[in-house]
């Protein structure tokens, strides 16, 4: 049998030189990382994802190369920071710092914090040589410290800050639709939440329940989005109110097997049947046939704007905006005819594409979307050349 390449690399090595090698590969990413940092801001001076229809190269990394929207934005604030630090920017291509103590000293250079240094006078360079011995020679923890200690000298006696500054929530969401939940509330913001969902949660104990805390608060936060989905009050997403949306083959809804994955709710995970009938026993069934016998998804000549009907249609079809590079959700997208009204285009499904206000902008001036034969949505530029994203793994030389 043959080993793993990973296998074959660590025979032979002892304890000692296995963590040296470790050690070596972490100081080779930091320099890759810093590489990358350098060439993602020389494509921001230069703008270049506009030439691939994109505003900033954090969408052009998030849509291109498969990042994390946090991931993006810490790669772009990265490369920032290294042309107003010189001497972390030259530990980081070194190897000697991480990308991630980068992004903590990226808070110090916000405008609002350099005016404040500025009117102190702060000598950003002597900051810059502290936090870099810092971050070379103590530990990460004493690195943040640090950090924190200049940003509370900045403005000791200042006025309270926004509570909004401190809350962030992050939703990551996995292959098999499941998220997880990583955020940040301040102390306000943290007492209501607690309070929501306490009164959901003490609402429902009940004898024998073996439920753990844990537990119990994911089934009260769950209660509350549904209690104020079904209360109506929630702001209108492209004239359409907020709800829970499950595409489901009318055989597969109806037969009794359990059918995984058949089922595809709004925000793309998969379902199974099962799940989906369970879906349905609480909430309202539109029947949506992609056909002339259907919902009026062909409105003909007569009229120009898509209905309520044809745009759920779009959107269960398209998932969000279907320009290449593009992760924008049906919420921020609009029903962009293919061939324009005014050119004898139809307003009906076949003649419908979902995009988002900035290349819904972009499709009328020179960019170009056409879908496929087996519903792939292709792009091109108004030079003619096609915006590809790259594969996902560089393929090795034989």
């Amino acid at each position: 049998m043959c080993s793993s390449s990973a296998a074959i690399e660590t025979d032979g090595l002892s304890d000692g030189e296995l963590l040296d090698a470790i050690a070596a590969t972490v100081a080779a990413r930091n320099r890759e990382d810093a590489r990358l940092a350098r060439l993602v801001r020389a494509a921001e001076h230069r703008q270049a994802a506009e030439r691939d229809g994109l505003k900033s190269m954090r969408s052009w990394l998030g849509g291109h190369c498969r990042l994390s929207a946090t991931a993006a934005a810490r790669m772009v604030g990265n490369a920032r920071v290294l042309e107003h630090l010189p001497a972390l920017a030259e530990a980081h291509d070194a190897g000697l710092v991480s990308a991630e103590q980068v992004s903590i000293a990226a808070t110090v250079l916000t405008p609002e914090r350099l005016a404040a240094a500025a009117g102190q006078g702060v000598d950003l360079t002597e900051i810059d040589a502290v936090l870099t011995g810092l971050a070379i020679e103590h530990p990460y923890a004493d690195f943040v410290r640090a950090v924190r200690h200049y940003l509370a000298g900045l403005d000791p006696d200042g006025p309270e800050p926004d509570p909004t500054e401190g809350r962030r929530l992050t939703l990551a969401k996995h292959a098999d639709g499941t998220l997880s939940l990583r955020g940040e509330l301040d102390a306000v913001g943290g007492e209501k939440l607690q309070a929501a969902l306490e009164s959901f949660v003490q609402a429902d104990r009940s004898s024998g329940d073996e439920r753990s805390r844990a537990q119990r608060l994911g089934d009260a936060l769950v209660q509350l989005c549904d209690t104020a989905l079904a209360s109506g009050g929630l702001p209108i997403l492209r004239t359409v109110k907020p709800h829970v949306a499950v595409v489901v083959d009318l055989e597969d809804l109806v037969d009794p097997a359990t059918g995984p994955e058949v089922g595809r709710m709004g925000f793309g995970a998969a379902i199974s049947a099962a799940r989906a009938r369970w879906l349905a026993c609480d909430g309202s069934i539109s029947r949506v046939v992609f056909g002339p016998d259907g919902a009026p998804l062909d409105l003909g000549r007569e009229q120009r704007l898509a209905d309520r009907h044809l745009r759920r249609a779009v959107e269960l079809r398209d998932g969000g905006c279907v320009f290449t590079g593009c992760d924008a959700p049906t919420w921020w997208a609009e029903v962009h005819h293919l061939v324009h009204w005014l050119d004898g285009g139809e307003t009906n499904l076949a003649n419908s594409a979902s995009l988002c206000e900035r290349h819904h902008t972009k499709v009328h001036y020179g960019f170009r979307v056409e879908r496929q034969a087996d519903d792939t949505w292709r792009t091109w530029r108004p030079d003619g050349t096609e915006i590809l994203i790259a594969p996902p793994l560089l393929q090795p030389a034989a």
